[in-house]
């Protein structure tokens, strides 16, 4: 899951002409703490309440009070495990979304984020990740948990990425056991091929400090 595919249809972005009252208003509306600050399609920057509340008179406009906001973002093409990353270590509840020209695509919420990521909630349990590359006509669920039964292992969970206009696909399994050398070498022997893997060790570690993170924020 990229976090292009995150992103809120409902939180516009703010206007780097408009005024600190209209961004109080829209926090409010949109239950935010934050607001992506752009002009035309260039990100100026991520606007916090606090910022709002420091202007000398939030009926001035932004561009007249901020010269230079903090810019958090992730790029479309990033994992969800990076937007989690970026909220957690921002503190933010808003994350920018930008396109490979660094150009705005729009953003990302907190509680919009997790209604997404249900079918990657299993990074709470121990395991190994794996990310397999094929072509979409050879992709089959069933094979591959046939593959890691034959293991003695089970997936946990399971998605698919894609790139546009590719008929390249990714699939990244969660399964429970950190021990994947077995599993790896039975998908070599089936001649699929593996990008990524991932055992127990700072990659698990880090992503379920990361999720605990997140889950610490929002209930604070």
């Amino acid at each position: 899951m990229r976090a292009e595919e995150l992103i809120s249809e409902i939180i516009p972005p703010l206007k780097f002409n408009e005024s600190g009252e209209k961004a109080l208003n829209w926090m409010n509306e949109f239950r935010v703490s934050h607001l992506p600050v752009v002009s035309g399609n260039q990100y100026i920057g991520l606007l916090s309440e606090d910022d709002v509340y420091d202007m000398p008179d939030p009926k001035l406009r932004l561009d007249e009070c901020f010269l230079n906001l903090p810019k958090p973002f992730v790029y479309g093409n990033r994992h969800v495990y990076e937007v989690m990353k970026t909220i957690a270590d921002a503190h933010i509840t808003v994350v920018p979304v930008l396109d490979e020209n660094n150009e705005y695509i729009g953003c990302t919420d907190v509680l919009f984020l997790m209604s997404q990521i249900t079918s990657v909630i299993s990074i709470k349990e121990p395991g190994g990740i794996l990310v397999l590359l094929m072509n979409m006509h050879d992709y089959s669920l069933t094979e591959i948990a046939r593959i890691v039964e034959e293991n003695n292992a089970k997936i946990l969970s399971s998605y698919i990425t894609s790139a546009p206009d590719s008929t390249e696909i990714e699939v990244t399994i969660k399964v429970n056991t950190n021990d994947l050398d077995r599993i790896i070498h039975t998908f070599n022997r089936y001649d699929y091929v593996i990008k990524a893997s991932f055992a127990k060790g700072s990659f698990h570690n880090d992503l379920k400090r990361r999720y605990d993170e997140l889950m610490n924020y929002l209930n604070m």
